[in-house]
């Protein structure tokens, strides 16, 4: 066989081993897991672990001078709504207007940090009453919990019904009704669970 013949047949050996190599490849990088800004990684991971502490942190310091249970008695009795009438009953697009809300918008909306409250209340905190719903949580979405004890005699905060107490509305002589059901003896009203849950936008 000529030399030319021999090279010829080396040359398409080449092309065709290089072509093999080059689909082998494509497939591999087709197949293999895309890392996106959301996938499971360390910096996830650590940035996940800041959100709760900071999560923790402002329920820590808004149920210790009491800005937190300001919120949950936010309650306009009459219409049955946290949003002074409005509907929905609960606020879609940042924390209620009071100092939990404010820390709520500073701490975590002002750093494209979305948010959603949700207050557990009755037997085991069977029952949940929605605050804040600004969506639905991402899967790397943190959870920071805190419990709030109401008394019988809490005065409600919403506007123009701050000489209304729990009591009142639970023996029926004040109009309409709390979200929350008088579930403790004695003095205490309830105790509720207060749930933030937090997602990066």
């Amino acid at each position: 066989m000529p030399p030319s013949e021999d090279r010829a047949q080396a040359h398409t050996l080449e092309a065709f081993a290089a072509a093999i190599l080059i689909v082998a490849g494509l497939t591999f990088a087709l197949q293999a897991t895309a890392v996106t800004p959301l996938s499971a990684s360390t910096s996830n991971q650590h940035l996940e672990n800041q959100q709760r502490a900071v999560a923790d942190d402002l329920l820590e310091t808004s149920a210790a001078n009491g800005d937190l249970e300001d919120a949950l008695l936010r309650w306009d009795p009459v219409n049955e709504t946290f949003t002074d009438g409005r509907s929905p009953s609960y606020f879609t697009a940042g924390g209620p207007p009071n100092a939990f809300g404010e820390a709520l918008n500073a701490t975590f909306g002002e750093r494209r940090i979305a948010f959603n409250v949700h207050i557990r209340h009755g037997s085991d905190n069977g029952d949940e009453t929605t605050l804040v719903d600004m969506g639905s949580p991402s899967d790397n979405a943190v959870t920071a919990t805190r419990t709030v004890v109401l008394t019988d005699d809490a005065n409600l905060t919403a506007p123009g019904h701050g000489n209304t107490t729990l009591r009142a509305l639970s023996n029926g002589s004040e109009p309409g009704e709390f979200y929350a059901a008088d579930a403790a003896v004695g003095a205490i009203y309830d105790r509720m669970e207060v749930r933030i849950v937090v997602w990066q936008l």
